[in-house]
C-alpha cells in the first residue's frame, strides 16, 4: 500500500506542475517556440530509499542500492543501477544464507518535452540488462519420510550468477535546483533460474524472489544532479510569413 501511496503523491506533484508551465505558456502573447535542440550535461547520482525502509519491516532480507544517470542527447539518458544485499532462512526444516551484489545497465526515454535548458524534470520508460553475483551459505534440512522417519542433511555452500531484464517506468521532479526526487517501477524477468532450480534463494537483492521467474519493484530516489554547459537553441515558426 505505500509504494502506490508514493506513487500517488509524486504523481500529483508532476501533474500540478506540468499544468503550471501550460498555464505560463498560454498567458504570454508570444506564440509558442519550436524547440530544435536542447542540450547542456547533466550527472545524476540517486539514492533509493524506499529498500532501507523496507528492511526494517522485513527482517529476513534486506537491500541497498543507487544509481547513476548521464543525459545523452535527444531525452535519452544512459543508467547504471547498483547494489547489494542479502537474505537469512531460519526455519524449523531449513537454514541458510545469502548475499549478492547486482549492477543494472541501460536507458531511459524521457517522454516529456523539455521547456527550455534549466528543465530536467521527466518522465521516462527505460530498459535494463541486469546481473547479480549470488553466494549461498551451506543449508541445513531436515524432512519426516512415512518410510525413514526423520532425514537430515547438509547441503554445501554454492556460488552462482542470476541475469534478468528489466522495463521500467518513472519520474523525476526538482525540488530545488539540483536536488531531485522521483520513483521507478519495474518489471524484472529471469533469463536463468534453471541454474539455481534444486535450492532456489530466498531473496536476490536488486531482482527480488529467487523462486519466480518474474517480481514486480519499486524504489523511491533522492538525486543530486550536476550540471554544465546548458545549450539551447529553437526556433520560433509562428514569426515566420
Amino acid at each position: 500500500m505505500y509504494r502506490y501511496l508514493f506513487v500517488l503523491v509524486l504523481s500529483v506533484f508532476a501533474a500540478g506542475a506540468v499544468h503550471a508551465q501550460q498555464v505560463d505558456s498560454a498567458d504570454t502573447d508570444e506564440p509558442p517556440a519550436r524547440k530544435k535542440f536542447v542540450g547542456g550535461h547533466q550527472l545524476t547520482i540517486g539514492v533509493d530509499i524506499f529498500h532501507p525502509v523496507m528492511n526494517n519491516l522485513r527482517t529476513d532480507r534486506w537491500t541497498y542500492e543507487g544509481e547513476l544517470s548521464y543525459y545523452l542527447k535527444n531525452e535519452y539518458y544512459l543508467v547504471v543501477d547498483g547494489g547489494w544485499g542479502g537474505s537469512d532462512v531460519n526455519y524449523a526444516d531449513l537454514k541458510y544464507s545469502t548475499t549478492n551484489y547486482f549492477t543494472r545497465l541501460g536507458f531511459n526515454k524521457s517522454i516529456l518535452y523539455r521547456e527550455s535548458a534549466k528543465d530536467w524534470d521527466m518522465m521516462f520508460i527505460g530498459l535494463r540488462a541486469a546481473g547479480a553475483g549470488v553466494t549461498r551459505s551451506s543449508a541445513t534440512y531436515s524432512t519426516t519420510d512415512s518410510v525413514w522417519g526423520n532425514v537430515s542433511g547438509v547441503s554445501g555452500g554454492q556460488s552462482f550468477a542470476a541475469i534478468w531484464a528489466e522495463v521500467t517506468t518513472g519520474m523525476r521532479v526538482e525540488l530545488v535546483h539540483g536536488l531531485m526526487a522521483g520513483w521507478n517501477l519495474r518489471g524484472k524477468f529471469l533469463m536463468n533460474g534453471g541454474s539455481f532450480d534444486n535450492l532456489a534463494p530466498l531473496h536476490i537483492a536488486g531482482f527480488g524472489k529467487g523462486d519466480k521467474t518474474a517480481n514486480f519493484d519499486f524504489n523511491l530516489y533522492l538525486c543530486y544532479a550536476i550540471r554544465w554547459d546548458r545549450r539551447v537553441s529553437v526556433t520560433n515558426d509562428a514569426k515566420k510569413k
